[in-house]
């Protein structure tokens, strides 16, 4: 039996992470597919284990729930490799996981749903191409960084770096080109390299 559940959508690139912390350090768990097209997220079921209406949710097997993508990576990584014991390097990984929240997913991340979920419609279309530039100036943040380091706080794969990796090696399907950006496609296929990797789906 596994020893947690996860709801999610395996082409979401928030739920992607807490799949691919899981096949880094081989934990097994139950996956429930939710489709949020659908309403799956509003339904009364699902409102009682998450009030946000949102997934990722990890439910634990005392029935414990936790939710926001980067607060569950940590959860699972907690006493391994991936997530820092050193005070100044773990309030980095954090650092980077706020950047990817603040300033790399809300334009990403929603440049690549209004393409790859609703197809580009044209109502959305001023929306989409607003969110190039501030998509790329996160991409030339994480550049300048890994022009430095094989990884976001340094020489070790962290939580940081799969909390970011989920939406930018997709990316491209939200328009932005990596072309411009060596280092992040080094980066990524250091990532991609990794024993345990998953690919997103």
């Amino acid at each position: 039996m596994a020893q947690w559940t996860i709801y999610g959508d395996r082409q979401s690139g928030n739920c992607y992470k807490i799949q691919l912390v899981c096949g880094l350090l081989g934990f097994d768990y139950d996956w429930v597919e939710v489709d949020i097209l659908a309403g799956d997220t509003r339904t009364a079921d699902f409102l009682a284990k998450n009030p946000n209406g949102k997934i990722p949710l990890l439910v634990l097997p005392s029935g414990q729930t936790l939710s926001e993508s980067n607060a569950i990576i940590n959860y699972l990584a907690a006493g391994t490799a991936l997530l820092p014991l050193d005070r100044f390097e773990l309030a980095k990984v954090q650092q980077w996981q706020f950047f990817e929240q603040y300033s790399h997913e809300p334009y990403v991340a929603v440049a690549r749903f209004i393409a790859k979920y609703l197809g580009l419609p044209e109502e959305r279309r001023a929306e989409y191409q607003a969110k190039q530039a501030g998509g790329n100036k996160a991409l030339q943040v994480m550049e300048q960084q890994l022009s430095q380091t094989p990884y976001l706080v340094g020489e070790q794969l962290t939580t940081a770096d799969i909390s970011l990796f989920a939406y930018t090696h997709v990316a491209e399907e939200g328009g932005f080109s990596l072309s411009a950006y060596p280092a992040i496609q080094k980066w990524l296929g250091r990532i991609r390299q990794q024993a345990g990797f998953v690919t997103m789906g």
